[in-house]
């Protein structure tokens, strides 16, 4: 139940990005719901190993090339899933990092222990 739970508020977190930045759309809430399953499934599945693979790039820039690897997950969900657009690139970092803040504050918010 509580991964249930879980889906639903990355879906909501999703929808709320479309609404916050402009160069990311999300056609409605079944598309949201969609693209957080894929992006849970690609979060799970592929970055690890992309992280791995990025590691020494990863390592010289103290971490920040992680928000580089979080844009391209967040973009190529975007290319996957119909109904769910980012505009470029940069969109992409900047909606993963607003996705991920929304997602962690609802979660700290909703789901308690």
């Amino acid at each position: 139940m509580r991964l249930l739970f879980a889906w639903l508020i990355n879906a909501a977190a999703l929808f709320a990005v479309s609404y916050l930045m402009k160069t990311v759309y999300v056609e409605d809430f079944v598309v949201a719901l969609i693209a957080a399953l894929v992006l849970g499934f690609v979060n799970t599945l592929i970055r690890p190993v992309l992280l791995l693979l990025t590691l020494p790039v990863t390592l010289l820039t103290l971490g920040l090339f992680i928000f580089i690897v979080n844009g391209l997950m967040f973009w190529a969900v975007a290319n996957f899933v119909g109904g769910f657009y980012v505009a470029g690139f940069w969109s992409a970092v900047g909606g993963a990092l607003l996705y991920s803040l929304i997602s962690w504050g609802l979660s700290a918010l909703l789901l308690k222990k």
